[in-house]
């Protein structure tokens, strides 16, 4: 398959370097015309400085750009490649904003985190992909099952849901990593004691339903530990930590208090 690519970011990056093993990259599009470069000269593509000089003879063009610049360039790009399947990777844009311009519009959306200097584990992968005819769909079904054989013909409302459900799992996780490692950082405590109980704890998530997994003393309603914790952030002045331990504190507490209730 000739593929192009719009973008020469973190999902550009990846999905250029897998598709090139079996597949022709042709062109790298970016408005940044030096990371359009650098990406080309990696998968031996061609690098476009103007969307006029798009190759319409290319079988598929992927959009990795940022959602909030899907929709200003399917219009540019409907205009240069009129008959060319266009997909966008986002997990959170509908297939409709590349549809009301493109009729031949599709989506091409791993569910990963990605990053430059680390490797992605495409078997493990989850695809969703979704276009607007049979045949376009039947083309990204294959496309993606070389990559992956966890491959889902999703709408957009279900691939929403799965976005706003990754930002939980892995964006917001993150950030509590990174609050954790500021507690300890200001005690000069080593955060890589921490290594184990963060992988037991996605372990178990990966194996049992998260609430039955829950441990800790908001879910106990231990107010002491509870006036303890939030008393320690606030005199070592972290009152923004303060304020997201209170808010999930009472998250937890309210739902198991629930459950306890329920199961009574």
């Amino acid at each position: 398959m000739r593929i192009s690519l719009i973008g020469a970011g973190r999902v550009a990056h990846h999905l250029a370097h897998v598709l090139s093993q079996q597949h022709q990259i042709i062109q790298i599009y970016s408005r940044t015309f030096i990371s359009a470069q650098t990406l080309a000269a990696q998968v031996h593509a061609s690098a476009v400085v103007d969307l006029v000089d798009m190759d319409a003879s290319v079988d598929l063009v992927i959009m990795a750009v940022s959602d909030q610049a899907i929709a200003g360039l399917i219009t540019q790009l409907h205009a240069y490649l009129p008959k060319t399947l266009i997909v966008h990777t986002s997990g959170s844009t509908d297939i409709n904003v590349l549809a009301e311009q493109h009729h031949r519009a599709g989506v091409f959306y791993p569910l990963q985190t990605f990053s430059l200097n680390r490797d992605i584990a495409w078997s493990d992968t989850p695809i969703f992909i979704e276009a607007m005819s049979e045949q376009d769909t039947q083309l990204l079904l294959q496309l993606a099952h070389q990559l992956t054989t966890r491959v889902y013909a999703y709408s957009s409302a279900q691939r929403l849901s799965l976005h706003l459900a990754a930002v939980f799992a892995c964006n917001f996780s993150n950030y509590c990593y990174d609050m954790a490692q500021q507690i300890v950082d200001a005690q000069q405590v080593d955060f890589s004691l921490l290594y184990p109980l963060i992988l037991e704890t996605a372990q178990k998530a990966l194996q049992n339903p998260p609430r039955l997994m829950q441990t800790g003393p908001a879910m106990r309603g231990d107010q002491n530990i509870l006036n303890r914790h939030q008393q320690m952030l606030e005199d070592a002045e972290q009152n923004h930590l303060k304020h997201v331990y209170a808010l999930l504190s009472q998250q937890i507490l309210q739902v198991h208090s629930e459950k306890a209730k329920t199961e009574s």
